[in-house]
């Protein structure tokens, strides 16, 4: 038996809320500082609320202080870490080492910026005592299965959102044209910018296009497949999105696991209560660039967005008939007046709102770009979001009540589904009654109203009825048992795996380089413990140029029809250019590997 966790991302209370509403085990959040999403943090006592609020149903949540961080911050990061837990975080997601070297008492999962792609180096990890690891995103499903039979430790991975074409933490383009650094918190993301593809003499290959944006991830067909190669942690990406994506992608996933669930009895969720919803989810109505199953059933073309960075939504179909201000679609997809639509044409992408609908036709805000055959596609469900905006989902702890009633008083007992109990008992002279099966149907109401508590009272056992407890008594008794199995609730413990770092392990490649971003001195410490002798200069603290600054599993080559395995017509370097920013691509065919190097001309 094992645990299959969904764990939502969540950038602030009201996020973090409709997250374990709609079904989350667990959330993943930023404190005040040194999180991977600077625009995401929140104080220690919005923290504090979210703990407890999950921790109602036995749900989690993990801290992000996952930045690299340098010795004149050490202090604060420490200081922060351990308000954190005491403010009730149950695990930290951390890239930097130097908290490896702080002795937290707290479980420690090591961030997808660590660079998790080997099984040496995820085993490397479990023995340095991170309970779990999460997983590059670029992994095939046989390179998950190679990391999950050489290790024991929790493995987390990406299942839906953005995807970083390069390899988390092994990103410095943000850098290369901007004092903002991925590693930070910043990135300003350029990889989402147009570039055009030049040979090395300077001739323009393909002109304006997004050549690094990639489209989302949509995992959620895959995740039985996913639990069979070892994952423990379903994760979600998106520490910036609104409560609307949160309700639907949340909702979304925990339909397709607990369907999973439903059929096999060696897993289990670690959070209890069932969410009721009010929407169908659907997930192409939340942002989305066009899903993606990336790499995972190895490395293939056809996962670019070339022609926008921007969420597409879902598809519609195709143009059939123009007029001056109208236009009809095929096939039976049906739009309303405020929705919004993108739409794809030879002349490229572009989009705008839709006025109103009369029959077939379609009348928008602005013709532009609607020609025959032209795709559309809506990224705004006005209509959906509403439905959102106005659901009010409950998740409940179902419960069974024991009542007896005796001539010197009441005691009452509720058990929830997790086998937890609160008992209250009120000693009370109880005359006769004079209808037991009357006052047995009384007690039975008056105890199964659990109101807007996050309990939902299934089952109500009544013994003695041939006493009589006023309808008042038994609502007072109901309220306080409640209260106390709420309490009880809040204070179980919660599966945790706060592990050592006994300094046995062995660092297993011949250095740590400069692309592992070893900037403070407690970091450098950890790696020499572990039997490193040298440690790189981290590039995080040098000038970029002539640096490889991005390693990506994606390949331009290969999503252009180019690749260097196969029959190409592209000979020599190749190059990618935005205003001053230019790179040189280079390509590594035994790992199938893409790497930039940085040529532009930005001061440094």
């Amino acid at each position: 038996m094992r645990y299959i966790e969904l764990l939502s991302p969540a950038k602030d209370f009201d996020a973090a809320r409709a997250a374990i509403d709609h079904g989350a085990d667990a959330i993943y959040m930023g404190g005040a500082r040194f999180g991977a999403r600077q625009a995401a943090g929140n104080s220690i006592e919005d923290i504090a609320r979210v703990a407890e609020y999950a921790h109602q149903w036995g749900a989690r949540l993990h801290a992000t202080l996952n930045t690299v961080l340098y010795d004149e911050e050490l202090a604060d990061a420490e200081r922060l870490a351990r308000e954190l837990i005491a403010a009730g975080a149950d695990a930290l997601i951390v890239q930097d080492m130097a908290f490896r070297e702080m002795n937290l008492p707290i479980e420690l999962h090591a961030s997808t910026q660590v660079g998790n792609t080997t099984a040496e180096g995820v085993k490397f990890l479990e023995e340095c005592g991170f309970a779990r690891v999460i997983l590059e995103r670029s992994l095939s499903l046989d390179e998950i299965r190679q990391i999950r039979q050489a290790t024991t430790t929790e493995l987390e991975c990406f299942v839906h959102g953005a995807i970083c074409v390069g390899h988390s933490g092994r990103c410095f383009l943000s850098r290369t044209t901007s004092a903002r650094s991925g590693n930070r918190g910043e990135c300003s993301q350029p990889c989402r910018l147009p570039y055009d593809l030049k040979d090395e003499q300077g001739n323009t290959i393909i002109a304006g296009k997004h050549l690094l944006s990639v489209r989302d991830m949509d995992l959620s067909d895959e995740l039985e497949l996913l639990m069979d190669a070892g994952i423990t942690s379903f994760k979600i990406e998106g520490r910036l999105k609104d409560v609307r994506y949160i309700k639907n992608v949340v909702s979304h996933y925990r339909r397709c696991i607990d369907d999973i669930l439903a059929r096999r009895k060696d897993i289990v969720r670690p959070s209890i209560g069932r969410s009721t919803i009010e929407f169908t989810p659907n997930p192409e109505k939340s942002f989305t660039r066009g899903a993606s199953t990336y790499m995972l059933h190895g490395k293939s073309a056809g996962v670019a967005s070339f022609d926008t960075p921007k969420a597409i939504g879902e598809s519609l179909g195709r143009v059939i008939s123009v007029k001056r201000h109208s236009f009809s679609l095929e096939g039976k997809a049906t739009l309303a007046a405020g929705d919004g639509i993108c739409i794809l044409s030879p002349k490229g992408m572009c989009g705008t709102n839709i006025n109103r609908v009369e029959g077939n036709e379609i009348l928008p805000n602005k013709m532009e770009g609607i020609v025959l055959g032209a795709k559309l596609y809506r990224n705004y469900d006005h209509r959906f979001n509403a439905l959102l905006d106005g659901s009010r989902t409950r998740r409940q702890i179902d419960a069974r009540a024991e009542l007896t009633l005796s001539p010197i008083g009441c005691t009452l007992t509720f058990t929830d589904e997790q086998g937890l109990t609160a008992t209250i008992e009120h000693n009370i002279a109880l005359a006769p009654s004079t209808n037991a099966a009357k006052m047995a149907t009384t007690a039975q109401r008056q105890i199964e109203k659990s109101g807007d508590t996050i309990f939902s009272i299934k089952d109500v056992k009544v013994t003695g009825a041939e006493n009589f407890a006023p309808a008042s008594l038994l609502s007072q008794m109901r309220r306080r048992a409640l209260d106390e199995l709420l309490a009880k609730r809040k204070a179980a413990p919660r599966h945790h795996k706060i592990m050592p770092d006994t300094g046995l392990a062995r660092y297993p490649y011949p250095m740590v380089t400069r692309y592992e971003n070893v900037t403070n001195s407690m970091a450098e410490q950890f790696y020499r413990r572990h039997g490193v002798e040298q440690i790189e200069p981290a590039l995080e603290s040098l000038p970029t140029k002539g640096e490889r600054v991005m390693i990506s599993s994606y390949c331009l080559r290969r999503e252009i029809g180019e690749c260097l395995r196969k029959s190409h017509k592209l000979k020599g370097d190749l190059f990618i250019e935005h205003g001053s920013a230019r790179y040189n691509l280079e390509f590594d065919c035994r790992r199938c590997l893409m790497m930039l190097i940085d040529h532009s001309q930005k001061k440094q």
